[in-house]
């Protein structure tokens, strides 16, 4: 078996460094942490961009929302993530206005 030197050409050249590992295991949401950012979104509400981008996604334009938050946030991955987001947003407002009108109704017939 030949001898291996330490050439300056190649797929192993340079200085032998160890590489460092990056975790494998993403951290994922405890009860806490969700309960703390429901907290601080319902306080502080949605930023400017964000409310925007809901325009965006009640008048059906999902790709230009998708393309203006993924400007402001940096990444395709990050847009996806924040347009799911949003949209979810908007179908749980929905729902409570919907549930609101029910319960409306419901007592102008008691009225009745």
């Amino acid at each position: 078996m030949p001898l291996q030197y330490d050439i300056a050409v190649g797929l192993r050249k340079g200085h032998k460094v160890t590489r460092i590992k990056k975790p494998t295991k993403k951290p994922f949401l405890s009860k806490h942490n969700k309960f703390v950012r429901d907290i601080v979104r319902e306080v502080c509400g949605f930023a400017p961009y964000e409310r925007r981008a809901m325009e965006l996604l009640k008048v059906s334009k999902d790709k230009r929302a998708l393309k203006f938050i993924k400007k402001r946030l940096g990444s395709h991955l990050r847009g996806k993530r924040k347009r799911d987001e949003l949209s979810n947003v908007i179908m749980q407002m929905r729902k409570a206005a919907q549930h609101r009108d029910k319960e409306k109704d419901k007592e102008k017939d008691k009225d009745k």
